[in-house]
């Protein structure tokens, strides 16, 4: 069978695509694992720090959408005690990985079936005592995720901000992606008592 020219060269094109986009896929990857790492990173800074961060807040209460609920914010983190640092953990991410990739691509929000979170922490082999997951929609910058998060505004029992600040969590994973309908989501799961298995 003889091969013409153009089905002869299919594979050394194929080859040459390959080559020019896996660079901009890595940076893709390397961008929202950086990003994942931030936005653990800033929850970590507000919960060592919680009187630093509400100073921070303060400087921004006059741009604010919901002026009460960032005074409620500052007067709650004014309060706080600091905090030990919440763990990276790969498995723990990776939980919240399967929810952004699935959410992101449909355009939904919420945090998915009732157990969906503790389902996803089993399938990848964390048997948590205590979960809890928070979401945000829209933003892309790690400060922005986090302050969405603890102003809470628009939900009364401040629920976003309380697992933040949760002495029974020791361990966090988060995943950052694109939202077909907020453009951005970051999935922050969180856990504690494990058992061992």
């Amino acid at each position: 069978m003889r091969i013409s020219g153009r089905m002869a060269l299919a594979p050394a094109l194929a080859g040459l695509l390959l080559l020019v986009l896996t660079p901009a896929t890595q940076a893709a990857t390397l961008t929202t694992s950086r990003l994942d790492d931030a936005v653990l990173d800033e929850l970590n800074f507000a919960r060592a720090r919680p009187a630093e961060y509400a100073r921070e807040l303060r400087r921004e209460l006059r741009d604010s959408d919901d002026p009460a609920a960032v005074e409620d914010a500052i007067d709650f983190l004014e309060r706080q005690s600091p905090l030990p640092p919440l763990k990276g953990d790969r498995r723990i991410a990776a939980a919240a990985y399967q929810h952004t990739a699935a959410q992101g691509a449909r355009g939904d929000v919420g945090h998915g079936a009732t157990g969906g979170l503790g389902q996803r922490l089993r399938g990848q082999g964390v048997w948590a005592g205590l979960s809890a997951e928070n979401i945000s929609y829209g933003y892309d910058d790690p400060r922005e995720v986090v302050r969405q998060l603890i102003v809470d505004s628009g939900v009364p029992s401040r629920g976003h901000r309380r697992n933040i600040f949760a002495t029974g969590y020791q361990l966090a994973g988060v995943s950052c992606g694109p939202h077909r309908a907020y453009g951005y989501m970051c999935v922050i799961d969180f856990a504690g008592a494990l058992a061992a298995r």
